[in-house]
């Protein structure tokens, strides 16, 4: 019986101890692999390396699609004489206000909504009924009440930027497992304590997904609505130029936009990551 026993034993062994070392192996190769430095330059250089390409082999019209070297130069002229410097600081300033309007509105709302049922019913219809909206079909309303002004464009961005922020954080605070509630009941958690402890780390990562797409937004509204009644700014610049024809000038405010767009969005994914540094996903 002994002898039976000890050679089961032996043959088993093996088998229990080499299945997880399998497991693991598997495991590590479905991952993405090691992040590499800069890769989302990859994208936007490669588009540049074939409209540089497309350029100097003549297959592009020239009138309507300017070589990146000429809008290089329409770049620094504009630069040089201190139009373009201006209508990025009066652009900069619009987003940030109705940005900053736009996040405070959208987390003090996601915050009543999602951790209070009275609040809930209040706002989460209301958000909802905004959001089926299309915010630039407000324009003309927002005229009429604001006026043609700076103020009505800073409430157009405000509006653009609240409604995703509000919508992320409310569902991050929504998935929040009710076990977790259970806990902080019986840990004897105060109100402050629950919400800093387990709200505020549990709605993070949606925060963040809205956060990007509210960046976004405040510059996609921007370009429509500096074309409005606006003396000078990133998209006044773009609609004198189409006046004159001159593309050259559009390109180089298209190209400040998609600048200003990718260092921002990539801001907010670094300051992510560096906050939500202890979650173990497949991007870190």
């Amino acid at each position: 019986m002994s002898a039976v026993t000890t050679t089961t034993t032996s043959t088993a062994a093996p088998v229990v101890a080499g299945a997880p070392a399998k497991a693991r192996r598997r495991r590590r190769g479905l991952a993405p692999g090691r992040r590499l430095p800069a890769t989302r330059l990859i994208g936007p250089l490669l588009l540049l390396a074939l409209w540089a390409a497309a350029s100097a082999a003549g297959r592009l019209d020239a009138n309507a699609i300017p070589a990146p070297w000429t809008v290089v130069e329409t770049g620094a002229r504009l630069w040089t004489d201190g139009t373009l410097p201006d209508d990025i600081l009066t652009s900069l300033q619009r987003a940030a206000s109705g940005f900053a309007i736009g996040l405070t509105a959208g987390v003090a709302l996601a915050l009543a909504s999602g951790l209070s049922r009275v609040g809930e019913a209040l706002i989460d219809g209301t958000v909802n009924l905004n959001r089926a909206i299309p915010t630039l079909g407000l324009i003309p309303l927002f005229i009429l009440w604001l006026g043609i002004g700076e103020t009505f464009k800073i409430a157009i961005i405000a509006i653009v930027v609240y409604i995703p922020i509000y919508l992320n954080t409310h569902a991050a605070l929504s998935g929040i497992d009710s076990r977790f509630v259970e806990l902080a009941e019986v840990q004897g958690l105060s109100r402050w304590a629950f919400v800093r402890q387990i709200v505020v780390p549990g709605a993070l990562p949606g925060f963040f997904v809205g956060l990007r797409l509210g960046v976004t937004g405040s510059w996609l509204g921007l370009v429509v609505l500096e074309q409005i009644n606006a003396t000078s700014g990133l998209g006044y610049m773009m609609f004198q130029a189409q006046n004159y024809g001159q593309s050259d000038v559009i390109l180089v405010g298209l190209v400040v936009y998609g600048v200003f767009g990718l260092v921002s969005d990539s801001t907010v994914r670094l300051i992510e990551r560096r906050v939500l540094s202890w979650r173990r996903t497949l991007s870190n």
